[in-house]
C-alpha cells in the first residue's frame, strides 16, 4: 500500500489567498522553513495502476497535475482514478468534485449524511450520475473500493459542514456527518481522520494498532485563529480538536499503539507549520510528523 499526500493544508491552504498572518507571509517571502500547502486530500493505491482519492480538494486539478502517477496514461481520455471517497461535506473536501466532471467514470463513496448533502445541492449534478456511480457507505462495514483494499468508515465527533449550518450547530456529536477511515491492504493498516472534534475512548480504540495514523492537525491550540487576530472561532467550534493541552490529540493519543503518527489538514494559522517554531519541535518530540504536499507514505 502507498499513500500520496496530495494536499496537507486545511480550508484555504497555505498561504490563504487573503491572509497576512505570519505563516502566510513567510511562505510568500520564500522562507524555506515554511512550506506552501494545498487543501487536504490523499491518494491511495495498492498496484500503482488504480487509485482511490480520499477527499476532493478544491485544489485537486493542481494536485493531480503535480503527481505524475495520476496523469492520463492511454488513449485520448483516461485516468488512473477509480474511486473517490469523501469523509464529510466540508467545502475543502467536496468542492473538487466539480473539477472531476469531464465525463469520466468513477465511483463516489460517502456516508448517508454526506450523500444527502451532495444530492440536495444540485451543483454536484454536473458530476454526471450517468457515469459516476454514487454509493452510500455503511458505517463499521468494510467495503472494497479497489481490489484488495478494504476500507471501514466509522463516525467521529464533528459537526455539519459550515455551508449546512442554519443555526448554532451541535458540536462534537458522532452522527456520521464526519467519518474516519481504516484502510487495510497488503497486510498493512492505515487510519485516516482529517477532521475530529474530540479524541474519545471510542476513537482511541479505533485507531489502536495502526501502522500509520494521519490525524486532524487543524489547530495547535484551540484559540489559534483568535491569537493570530484573523478570526473569532475556536478549533472546537469548527469541529477540530487541538493538538496541545490535556484533552488535545497529542496527550489523548500518547499511549495508543501506533507505529507512525502524522498530522494533516493543518490550518494556515497553526504555528507548527514553521519548522523553526517551538510548537513544531514539541510535536516532533512527541513522536509526530507534520504532513506536507507530495509526501509519500508507505506503511
Amino acid at each position: 500500500m502507498k499513500l500520496h499526500v496530495l494536499g496537507s493544508g486545511a480550508g484555504g491552504g497555505v498561504p490563504q489567498w487573503n491572509c497576512r498572518c505570519p505563516i502566510c507571509e513567510r511562505v510568500r517571502a520564500g522562507d524555506p522553513r515554511v512550506r506552501a500547502r494545498t487543501q487536504s486530500s490523499i491518494a491511495v493505491t495498492l498496484d500503482g495502476a488504480r487509485f482511490l482519492l480520499v477527499n476532493a480538494s478544491p485544489d485537486i486539478r493542481q494536485q493531480m497535475a503535480l503527481m505524475g502517477e495520476l496523469h492520463p496514461r492511454r488513449g485520448l481520455r483516461h485516468t488512473p482514478l477509480a474511486a473517490v471517497l469523501v469523509t464529510n461535506a466540508d467545502v475543502d473536501h467536496v468542492a473538487g468534485l466539480l473539477s472531476l466532471r469531464e465525463a469520466e467514470p468513477f465511483v463516489l463513496y460517502a456516508s448517508a449524511e454526506t450523500r444527502r448533502a451532495l444530492t440536495a445541492n444540485k451543483v454536484f449534478d454536473v458530476v454526471s450520475p450517468r457515469l459516476v456511480t454514487r454509493r452510500t457507505i455503511t458505517l463499521d462495514a468494510p467495503f472494497e473500493p479497489l481490489p484488495g483494499l478494504l476500507v471501514t468508515a466509522f463516525a467521529v465527533p464533528g459537526k455539519v459542514a459550515l455551508w449546512q449550518e442554519e443555526s448554532e450547530p451541535v458540536l462534537g456529536a458522532a452522527t456520521g456527518a464526519t467519518v474516519g477511515l481504516i484502510l487495510g491492504g497488503a497486510g498493512r493498516r492505515v487510519a485516516y481522520v482529517p477532521g475530529c472534534a474530540a479524541v474519545t475512548d471510542e476513537v482511541r480504540e479505533r485507531l489502536s494498532g495502526s501502522d500509520v495514523l494521519l490525524f486532524d492537525g487543524t489547530v495547535y491550540a484551540d484559540d489559534d485563529m483568535i491569537r493570530a487576530g484573523v478570526g473569532t472561532k475556536t478549533g472546537r467550534r469548527m469541529g477540530h480538536v487541538p493538538m496541545a493541552g490535556t484533552e488535545g490529540s497529542m496527550a489523548r493519543l500518547a499511549d495508543v499503539a501506533l507505529k507512525r503518527r502524522i498530522f494533516i489538514h493543518i490550518n494556515n494559522t497553526n504555528p507548527v507549520l514553521a519548522e523553526d517554531s517551538p510548537e513544531h519541535h514539541e510535536v516532533h518530540a512527541a513522536g509526530w510528523e507534520v504532513a506536507h504536499d507530495l509526501m509519500e507514505v508507505i506503511p
